[in-house]
């Protein structure tokens, strides 16, 4: 008996000295790329943290600062888990980041593979985890009582008639045709973001195929038909445009308030401009030949991106958060109602009636204006010396400065895709 106790007592003192494990909790860092979105994200993050406990802090970018941001983040002892690599420049600087998603169970999740981003070799760097629309928002009661119709608006000699007319007797409406055009951060990619886009796009469709890489250059063919759009914003509001430089504006604000007919915008938008009003969204008419069979802009910059040099713990955590979002009924109901629509199997029907709007066109025939200006070279800086062109113009509009504004948008993009490609 004394032999069994002893042996007993030899066996538990072995077991205390082994160490005991436990498996890894990980956690979720979200680099988030869209303010508007960061109240429902926090919403999000907490309601996944009370379900799971695992951690997830969401931190938003200010606009127009996410490139800045992620480089100093990635830099930090605890980098992102996820972030955002939105078009095939990122993919040029991010893709060693980004873990593998092929036959991954949140890529398995997809619906389609349209707004995917792949490297060189074929990886699968970032999935689209919503798709948007832009084009111009219109407050369609605004415009009949002006004595407008909605379906007067084909092409740009018609918008520009309807535009010039409803400004011309602002006074008397009571309201504008545009809202402001501020040139700050928070307003200034509705137009060097968005409405350039139209150049970049009928430049594609004169050469007879998308970009599926930057070019190296431009041509700016269809420079003046972004004039041709953009003067008519400009000019028809009841802002003077050299206030836009400093920003100040609110221009959701204003088409709330039912200041303005028109307003350059997206998708995003919907369902704070939609509540109690009958809007619409119609295309980038410019002056273009044919454009009566123009669509809206649809495609996206919002696309996850997994750290692949994250703790294995954290990957998993992130992994299994995304799966939620997508799979879970309140929550992808929330983020659907959001971001306007996720393309996953299980994800919520989207609510959002420009993304519906955007689906009439195309089977309508029209055709759709792709995002070709997700491939804007080393974009921040591209952006930021156009800013700085349509600023001087906005405050004198000669021909002159209208000329620098041509140079920022084409041999910019000659001298920007130049310092990141050598």
């Amino acid at each position: 008996m004394k032999k069994f106790f002893a042996l007993a007592l030899v066996l538990c003192l072995m077991f205390a000295l082994v160490p005991v494990t436990t498996a890894e909790t990980g956690s979720v860092y979200w680099l988030n790329f869209k303010p508007e979105s960061d109240e429902v994200l926090q919403q999000i993050a907490k309601m996944y943290t009370e379900k799971t406990g695992v951690p997830v802090n969401v931190v938003t970018a200010a606009s127009g600062t996410y490139s800045q941001t992620l480089t100093a983040e990635m830099d930090k002892s605890t980098p992102p888990t996820l972030f955002i690599v939105g078009n095939q420049e990122g993919v040029k600087t991010w893709s060693e980041y980004c873990l593998d998603l092929t036959g991954t169970k949140i890529a398995n999740e997809l619906n389609t593979d349209a707004y995917n981003l792949y490297d060189e070799n074929g990886k699968l760097c970032s999935i689209g985890y919503c798709y948007e629309c832009y084009g111009i928002i219109v407050n369609v009661d605004l415009l009949e009582k002006a004595g407008h119709k909605l379906d007067e608006i084909t092409n740009f000699d018609t918008l520009k008639a309807v535009v010039e007319d409803i400004h011309a007797r602002a006074a008397e409406l009571g309201f504008d045709a545009f809202t402001s055009s501020d040139m700050d951060g928070s307003s200034s990619w509705r137009f060097t973001g968005h409405m350039i886009n139209l150049d970049y796009v009928y430049e594609e469709r004169a050469a007879g195929k998308v970009w599926t890489e930057c070019p190296a250059t431009i041509t700016g063919e269809f420079v003046p038909n972004f004039k041709n759009l953009y003067d008519l914003a400009i000019n028809n509001s009841e802002f003077d445009p050299a206030t836009f430089a400093a920003g100040g504006h609110d221009a959701e604000g204003e088409f709330k308030a039912d200041k303005a007919v028109f307003f350059v915008n997206g998708s995003w938008e919907y369902g704070a401009v939609s509540e109690g009003k009958n809007v619409a969204m119609i295309p980038y008419y410019c002056g273009v030949e044919g454009e009566e069979k123009a669509g809206l802009n649809c495609g996206t910059e919002n696309c996850w991106a997994i750290n692949a040099n994250a703790k294995q713990a954290d990957i998993d955590a992130t992994m299994d958060f995304l799966y939620w979002c997508v799979t879970d009924a309140e929550a992808s109901r929330i983020l659907v109602d959001s971001f306007g629509v996720m393309p996953y199997k299980q994800a919520a029907e989207s609510t959002n009636g420009f993304l519906a709007m955007a689906n009439d066109y195309a089977n309508n025939g029209c055709y759709v204006m792709d995002w070709a200006t997700n491939y804007q070279p080393n974009v921040d800086a591209y952006r930021a010396a156009f800013v700085s062109a349509l600023n001087a113009y906005n405050a004198d509009q000669t021909d002159a400065n209208w000329e620098q504004v041509r140079s920022a948008i084409v041999d910019g993009w000659a001298y920007q895709y130049s310092q990141v490609n050598g």
